[in-house]
């Protein structure tokens, strides 16, 4: 395996352990293509918990040759396609030097993308204010409403609008694997059902602090675009 990658999985250790869960689907990936062997599935399986089922693969996998952090990462695909866009941006971040930063000004509060440099391609919501503001501007939205809770009208709407990254929403406003899985199991027929479900459970848990500038936060990190939080919150 290439030392950026065992670097990475080493670094991300702690996190894969709590939020991964290691189950056939995975490891019978992984030995169909040949990364893992019927002795290593054989100690994946007799560990005790998914947390030893889980760190047992990652000690295995470094020795696994170059394939095996491909191989890996694509065994998330379908049930945990947050933890390897994660991985693999954290790989992309390691080899690639950051974009150079904005400088250009806008008001707080300014709902448009103006003083930009003709040409700019910055989404607006996610430019920086330089006027005595410490958030982000979240264009678009008033800003009257950035520090309020969100009410149930908004999360109903913004489960409806959210499509394949809410589960990458959601662990980014702090909900775990386990919690997600809970919102789609008391809730299997209807994804927008399962999305709700879990907006108010983090709201329910974070009180005054589960905020539409919090929630924004987490919406602008997983890349929605600016046209759902207007349809959401103006």
């Amino acid at each position: 395996m290439d030392p950026k990658h065992k670097k990475l999985l080493r670094s991300q250790r702690l996190f894969l352990a709590e939020e991964l869960l290691v189950d056939d689907m995975i490891i019978q990936y992984l030995y169909q293509e040949e990364i893992l062997t019927e002795s290593h599935l054989e100690e994946i399986e007799s560990e005790s918990s998914n947390r030893k089922k889980t760190l047992k693969l990652l000690d295995i996998l470094p020795t696994r040759g170059s394939r095996a952090f491909h191989h890996f990462t694509q065994s998330l695909e379908k049930d945990f396609p947050w933890i390897k866009d994660k991985l693999l941006r954290l790989c992309a971040e390691d080899t690639e030097s950051p974009p150079p930063p904005f400088t250009g000004t806008l008001a707080c509060g300014e709902s448009s993308c103006q003083n930009v440099e003709a040409g700019c391609s910055a989404r607006p919501f996610q430019l920086a204010s330089t006027v005595g503001c410490t958030q982000p501007v979240q264009c678009g939205v008033p800003d009257h409403i950035l520090p309020t809770v969100p009410t149930m009208l908004h999360l109903n709407q913004l489960a409806a609008c959210l499509g394949s990254e809410w589960k990458s929403v959601l662990l980014d406003l702090g909900l775990s694997s386990a919690d997600l899985y809970r919102c789609c199991a008391d809730n299997p027929l209807a994804v927008q059902s399962q999305v709700l479900a879990g907006l108010v459970m983090w709201t329910q848990r974070n009180g005054r602090e589960a905020t539409v500038r919090r929630l924004l936060q987490s919406l602008q990190a997983t890349d929605i675009l600016p046209s759902v939080l207007q349809q959401v919150f103006v």
